[in-house]
């Protein structure tokens, strides 16, 4: 009896805290969109209603609802996220994103904690965390039970948004607590490997920034293997582990994410923006297009816009 009390206890705390953090959100987060808090590496997100936030690129970072509900498409496999379980990346990834769970008396309020690979290997190195093995530590994005040390800490930093003179000297020490929570947990492997210097994941971060900066170039493997300082087969096998998609599909969805994020902005026709991308022909281009969004680009784009003016189901 006294064990099932004990449960019941925590789970008020735990309730008790996340409405508390769903309230700070939702103070410094007033309307729908992103916001960008007196913290740098601290963002909120706003949302009122479900709606699909299309495509970009998911950079390292530890991301959880305090209210809600979310889901990330990577390569094709989904990642739903809500209060209880958290979304950490430690690369680069192109990606789709939707919100699921979401309405005017209960938005979805979202916080993200940016993460520094050049911090997490500093931290690794002073409280002598052992470096991970030399192989691929799995796939650059997870999800996972939000533990409650992560949580409590997320909890703390957010409060800091109210003092905001005490910013500077508590935000860096609770940033830090956040850092160690992670890389202590199931994710720190993940975590620690991106920040080891030569291993195969720092190595394919390097190589998705190079091709980041050159998508729309024609993607010569064996110049991006040298890059690296991989063999080639190395290169696709380390790549496919981390990213769940090949160099070429990865730059394929850039182009491609892109071209859909242009579209929508109506910075030019299916043609010009398909050039700008990096295609040499527009019929090329519409056919990975459809098979990417799953309709040719002038009639997703269209779909898009009406379905986010309307919001959708779960």
């Amino acid at each position: 009896m006294k064990q099932n009390s004990s449960w019941l206890d925590a789970s008020a705390s735990r309730e008790t805290a996340r409405r508390e953090l769903a309230a700070l959100v939702s103070r410094f987060a007033p309307v729908d969109g992103a916001h960008q808090t007196a913290i740098p590496s601290l963002a909120f997100y706003r949302y009122s209603t479900p709606v699909d936030l299309g495509c970009g690129v998911a950079s390292p970072a530890l991301v959880f609802a305090a209210q809600g509900a979310k889901r990330v498409v990577v390569g094709g496999q989904a990642y739903d996220y809500d209060h209880l379980h958290c979304l950490v990346t430690s690369v680069d990834l192109p990606m789709t994103s939707r919100v699921t769970r979401a309405s005017s008396d209960a938005p979805y309020l979202c916080v993200k904690l940016a993460l520094d690979p050049q911090c997490i290997a500093e931290l690794a190195t002073q409280v002598r965390l052992p470096e991970p093995g030399a192989a691929s530590a799995g796939e650059g994005i997870a999800v996972g039970s939000l533990s409650a040390p992560v949580f409590d800490a997320a909890l703390r930093l957010a409060r800091l948004l109210d003092t905001p003179n005490d910013i500077p000297v508590l935000a860096p020490l609770i940033v830090k607590e956040l850092l160690y929570r992670l890389m202590t947990s199931e994710q720190g492997k993940r975590l620690r490997h991106i920040a080891v210097n030569g291993s195969p994941t720092n190595r394919i971060a390097r190589a998705i920034e190079w091709i980041q900066n050159h998508y729309t170039e024609v993607l010569r493997m064996e110049m991006l293997a040298q890059h690296v300082n991989m063999s080639v087969s190395s290169l696709h096998h380390h790549f496919k582990n981390v990213t769940t998609l090949s160099p070429l599909q990865y730059q394929k969805q850039l182009r491609l994410q892109e071209a859909r994020r242009m579209l929508l902005g109506q910075n030019g026709d299916v043609g010009s923006v398909a050039i700008r991308v990096g295609y040499d022909s527009p019929s090329q281009f519409s056919r990975e297009y459809s098979r990417l969004f799953g309709a040719p680009p002038l009639r997703d784009v269209a779909q898009l816009r009406r379905r986010n003016m309307v919001g959708f189901g779960e």
